[in-house]
Formats: structure tokens, C-alpha cells, sequence
């Protein structure tokens, strides 16, 4: 079985330090202070930075974003301890990782608009990086698009000596149910983002928990989807 896990608002929430550091790079960058950010829920880093740029009135190009994304890289390498004490992991959220990791033949991954660096440095910092295989995930910096991220991740499981029977992707916005259902992949949408379970379930969510701390149920819903999920293609 694969899990894929989003991360921002489904494992850990470092937004408010986060920001700031966007603010940082996106200056650093482009010379111009962040006045205003475009939507980031759902959002993969590609898109909030050009989008982000032209609501300041700067175009910009896939150099501009490889240098942003090394900005932001940096700023977060130097500033990982400060994540750590401003942000926080959510709760359950390292013990339904402990737990899936437990189970014969899963394998757990992230898909995430983050960048891979900022990824790893986001996870490290509050021990959740253990369970997760770094090298089958789907980045930022992969992709623009978030479905597209989903395909990533299941091209690497596919080319494993064992592959996964099924999958399954956790997360917060309705963002991430979309890009399940473009692969067939059924979603277990976690309330700990900004849309609430009403939304959650009219995104088509297959299942909604409050949050991840009762691990039993996390778990028990991983396992029923996953038994709905049908072969990867």
C-alpha cells in the first residue's frame, strides 16, 4: 500500500513562520517587499510565486522560480530551529506515521507544493521525516500542477521491485481530493486546514476525519480505502 501524505495544514502547521520566510525569499529575489500573496491552500510553490509576482507587477519565468525556490531553500536551512519553536506538528500526526509504517508492505511518501528541500527541512524539524521515502515523492520542483505531483509519486512506486497494490492520499484541501480523483485514487480528507468537513465531503472527499489524533480510526480509514483503491495506474 502507498500513502501519500500532504504536509502543510495535514501534518504540521509552520504557517505563520512560513510566511515570513516566503516574504524573505520572494524579496531577495525579485527586489520588491511581499505586500500581498495569492492563494496558497492547494497551492504548489510554482504557482503562488508567479501568481504572488504578477500581483506585484513582475513577470517572471522558470529561471526567476529555480532562484526563488533556492532562496526559499536557504531561508529555511537557516531558520530551521526557529521553525521548529514557532511551528508545530498536528496532533497524531507522527503516531499515524509510526503506525502505517507498521503495516506489511506500505510505503509513505508526500506530495506536496513544496519544494523538496523545504519539504525535508519542514518534516525534520518536528521528527516526521523518519517514515517517509524521500526518493518516491512528488515536489514543488517537480511540477506546477498538483495532480501532476500524484502521477510523480506513482511512477516511482510503479518502478519499485515490489510496487504497492494501492494508494492512498491524505490530505486538507479540496486541492488534494482533485488530484487523488484524476488517478483513481481515493482521498482521506484531514479537517485541519482551512476548509471544514461540509467542504471537505462536497469536494468529493471518500472519507473525512476532524484531524489525525485518534490513530486507531486514521488507520482503519487508510485500510478501508485502501482495499477500495484497485490496482495503481
Amino acid at each position: 500500500m502507498l500513502v501519500l501524505w500532504d504536509i502543510d495544514r495535514t501534518l504540521i502547521d509552520v504557517q505563520a513562520v512560513g510566511l515570513r520566510l516566503y516574504s524573505q525569499a520572494f524579496t531577495q529575489v525579485t527586489g520588491q517587499t511581499m505586500e500581498q500573496h495569492a492563494v496558497i491552500d492547494g497551492q504548489t510553490d510554482p504557482v503562488i510565486f508567479h501568481q504572488t509576482a504578477r500581483l506585484h507587477g513582475i513577470d517572471t519565468n522558470v529561471a526567476d522560480f529555480r532562484g526563488f525556490a533556492e532562496a526559499l531553500a536557504d531561508q529555511h536551512r537557516r531558520r530551521a530551529e526557529q521553525i521548529r519553536r514557532q511551528g508545530r506538528a498536528l496532533p497524531g500526526a507522527a503516531a499515524a506515521l509510526a503506525a502505517v509504517a507498521r503495516l506489511p508492505g506500505a510505503l509513505q511518501t508526500v506530495v506536496t507544493g513544496n519544494v523538496r528541500p523545504v519539504a525535508q527541512i519542514k518534516l525534520t524539524a518536528f521528527g516526521l521525516h523518519t517514515h517517509i521515502d524521500w526518493a518516491a515523492g512528488g515536489f514543488g520542483d517537480d511540477h506546477s500542477a498538483r495532480d501532476a505531483l500524484v502521477a510523480h509519486a506513482l511512477r516511482h512506486a510503479r518502478e519499485r521491485a515490489e510496487p504497492p497494490d494501492a494508494a492512498v492520499l491524505v490530505g486538507d484541501t479540496p486541492a488534494d481530493t482533485a488530484a487523488a480523483h484524476a488517478h483513481d485514487i481515493p482521498a482521506l480528507a484531514v479537517a485541519t486546514g482551512s476548509s471544514g468537513p461540509h467542504q471537505l465531503r462536497a469536494a468529493g472527499a471518500d472519507a473525512v476525519l476532524p484531524d489525525l489524533a485518534d490513530t486507531r480510526q486514521v488507520l482503519q480509514q487508510i485500510c478501508a480505502l485502501a482495499a477500495r483503491s484497485g490496482q495503481l495506474r
